[in-house]
């Protein structure tokens, strides 16, 4: 089976945007501002930098405000192509009459859902069993909104509830679809919905599989969801440092520390911190803590070890935004001790955080593997490369 390759997005934008109302009276919802620039264009530049060459977007409502202001693409280094339909159409037609434009393979993509995509990841899930579409599903861990999809432990959709009401829901569809040209064989002539019609009939052919992801995406769907995405995507310089081997020297033959009299930075360390701190760096800690699970420590005595180093740095001038830590063993199967990345997501679940944008030093081959499942930047310390190294590198590019 030959493996696909995706370079172009096409983008469904011809709602009228009616629960941003009264921002979108006189602009198409994806052309509201989000930090000085038009949403859509945020979803452009991240497709730019997943390897997306071409954009198709199939408008209806206000078309020329989008028309207007991005043209060919040339601005941003891509091609830009349009569909223009009825403001009425419903999202499959749109599809549907685009279909000259499209590729054999495609990624599907709403105008209002921001996800940090991997394009790579997505892309390889969709290799491993190739079906005619994949979908984004969201874990919905935080419980941001009910769940409306249900996807069993061999990746394939089992249910998509639409009135979200049915039992067994584990996850909400968020776009992101890698489609196959052929599914638009079965779509019908008439006005239809891609959600309401398509999706159902994937799933009965058993033809859609479902990416779970515990990465959250945000939205511009309403004003109160848009006020998130702002956050979100509002510039952050962000950094996670491991703890014990990168801050802290590690005791012999132990991968926890008892108490604050054992607790010594490693040299360079308070430096690095300090000139990250004045760089405006978002600074986390995380750290495994399997002393907890076997009785060596307490969480009390982890925290109260956080909390005066937390303090001591403070009176340097560094500023810490969060520590998190991993209490279990080994062998609990949590999805927080690393190499899982739970902590980092649950970081940006809390901090609105864009992980691929963060730079995580670690010191082992686990802090590599959650470094890259969780898509950061990530890099190790060693004998000839410690913290104040990496810092001054890091901050010269």
């Amino acid at each position: 089976m030959s493996k696909i390759n995706i370079k172009q997005a096409v983008i469904l934008a011809g709602g009228q945007g009616i629960r941003l109302r009264p921002l979108t009276y006189k602009i198409p919802k994806p052309m509201v501002r989000i930090n000085k620039r038009p949403f859509l264009e945020h979803l452009m530049i991240m497709l730019r930098e997943n390897g997306i060459q071409e954009i198709v977007l199939l408008l209806g409502y206000l078309p020329e405000k989008i028309t207007h202001f991005f043209g060919n693409g040339e601005k941003l280094g891509l091609r830009i192509t349009y569909s223009h339909g009825e403001t009425v159409w419903d999202t499959g037609t749109r599809i549907k009459k685009a279909e000259k434009l499209l590729d054999d393979y495609f990624l599907l993509m709403y105008c209002d859902n921001y996800w940090p995509l991997n394009l790579k990841k997505l892309v390889s899930f969709y290799n491993q069993d190739k079906t005619l579409g994949t979908v984004t599903v969201y874990s919905n861990k935080d419980r941001i909104t009910q769940n409306n999809m249900t996807v069993d432990q061999k990746g394939y959709v089992l249910k998509y509830d639409r009135s979200r009401t049915e039992k067994n829901l584990n996850g909400v569809e968020i776009g992101f679809f890698i489609m196959d040209k052929k599914v638009l064989t079965f779509m019908p002539g008439q006005d239809f919905s891609f959600e309401a019609d398509t999706l159902p009939q994937l799933i009965r052919k058993k033809q859609l599989r479902g990416f779970l992801t515990d990465y959250r995406y945000y939205s511009i769907g309403n004003l109160e969801k848009l006020f998130l995405t702002r956050k979100f995507l509002k510039p952050k310089k962000i950094i996670f440092l491991d703890r014990d081997g990168v801050i802290n020297k590690k005791p012999a033959k132990s991968d926890y520390v008892k108490n604050w009299q054992e607790f010594k930075f490693l040299p360079g360390v308070v430096e690095a911190l300090k000139l990250l701190t004045q760089k405006k760096y978002l600074i986390f800690i995380i750290s495994n803590q399997a002393g907890i699970a076997r009785g060596l420590t307490s969480k009390k005595d982890v925290e109260n070890i956080h909390q005066k180093m937390k303090k001591e740095l403070r009176k340097e001038g560094v500023k810490i935004k969060n520590i998190y830590f991993c209490p279990h063993g080994w062998r609990e199967g949590c999805d927080c001790r690393k190499p899982e990345p739970g902590m980092f997501f649950q970081a940006a679940r809390e901090h609105y955080l864009n992980l691929s944008k963060a730079v995580f030093i670690g010191d082992d081959q686990s802090d590599l593997q959650a470094g890259k499942a969780a898509g950061c930047q990530t890099i190790l310390v060693r004998p000839q490369k410690n913290l104040l190294r990496i810092t001054k590198t890091l901050l010269k590019n």
